[in-house]
């Protein structure tokens, strides 16, 4: 989807201070082969701060670069991973009682690490004169049922947040594009060995990716049908990834920098830049290594980190990109400047 008038007003996260792999090693915590194979050096953790809290000082960060009246603020979309709080309750009203208040319409968007690639292109369609739309994404994972350290083949799970205000006022930056596929046949990859009910948050099972992806390998009816889900995954998310540049008007040679999921250093390379003909030193792996796989919130830590660091100027294209459970293949292109 080309987005036209789409413009960045202001951006917020909150990433708590990190733990080293190093440590993790030495108590036992995460595979010292691991580490060694995915080139990751730290991880975020958040102690007991609830995700709705870090959720709160990001966005706050936001809106006082946006600089709007919070009057003007029409939409909260907050979006996460994990579990927020109490069952039965909902996190984005959380933010709008202790943040904007008022009769904005606030949702909570369920679509794992992909849910801020949605949350702009729910909020574009939105916008209109005086009519601005905050995105959040939040988590926190220092719970009993997953293991930061293990929940994932190559990944290790951060906690923070990020907010994004997004408006027809000239910004910071311009959304040029955003696009998303689904690839359904592969929706058992994140489900495979265990029963849709009782659902698993009700039955204390841990949640466990590293095996549910061997049971969908181990389960696939041959070594045919499995290969053509892995290359049908790959080609769609190539797929996204060049309409979204053709729809920004760029090639891929002209992004500046590439924000993909927070993965190892191989994962990177092979299913995102590498795929686009890119160099690894444009993406931001070197910073993603140091916080960990922050639900929906890499790409926007990453965005901040670029600016923070003087690494993105007024001009320059961002291409941000994830792959997530449904599955599904997200990107959207940001240029530098109003």
């Amino acid at each position: 989807m080309r987005t036209d008038d789409v413009y960045l007003g202001g951006l917020g996260v909150h990433v708590p201070e990190t733990v080293s792999v190093g440590w993790a090693v030495e108590q036992g915590l995460y595979p010292a082969s691991a580490a060694e194979e995915q080139g990751l050096l730290a991880t975020a953790i958040a102690g007991d701060t609830p995700a709705p809290e870090m959720a709160l000082q990001a966005a706050q960060e936001a809106l006082k670069q946006h600089g709007a009246p919070l009057e003007e603020l029409g939409l909260l979309l907050y979006t996460d991973v994990w579990h927020q709080g109490p069952d039965g309750w909902s996190p984005h009203y959380y933010l709008q009682h202790h943040l904007v208040g008022g009769d904005l319409l606030a949702l909570e968007v369920r679509q794992g690490c992909n849910g801020v690639f949605t949350a702009l292109e729910l909020a574009s369609a939105y916008l209109g004169e005086g009519r601005d739309a905050l995105i959040v994404a939040a988590d926190n994972f220092g719970t009993a049922r997953i293991d930061r350290w293990r929940a994932g083949p190559n990944f290790i799970l951060g906690d923070g947040a990020s907010a994004l205000v997004l408006s027809r006022r000239p910004g910071f930056a311009r959304l040029l594009s955003v696009n998303s596929v689904t690839i359904p046949e592969a929706e058992e990859l994140h489900r495979q060995g265990e029963p849709l009910f009782p659902p698993g948050a009700t039955t204390g099972a841990a949640v466990d990716f590293v095996a549910r992806t061997d049971e969908f390998v181990k389960l696939t009816l041959s070594k045919l049908d499995l290969a053509m889900i892995w290359i049908t995954m790959h080609e769609k998310f190539v797929q996204v990834m060049k309409k979204t540049l053709e729809e920004a008007g760029i090639e891929a040679e002209q992004v500046t920098r590439v924000a993909f999921t927070n993965l190892g250093r191989q994962a990177v390379e092979e299913r995102c830049v590498g795929a686009l003909g890119l160099p690894m030193e444009k993406s931001t792996w070197e910073h993603g290594r140091t916080v960990g796989h922050l639900g929906a919130s890499d790409q926007l830590v990453a965005l901040h980190h670029l600016l923070a660091a003087g690494e993105l100027g007024p001009g320059d294209h961002l291409l941000m990109a994830s792959l997530g459970p449904g599955v599904t293949a997200s990107c959207a292109v940001v240029r530098i400047g109003p």
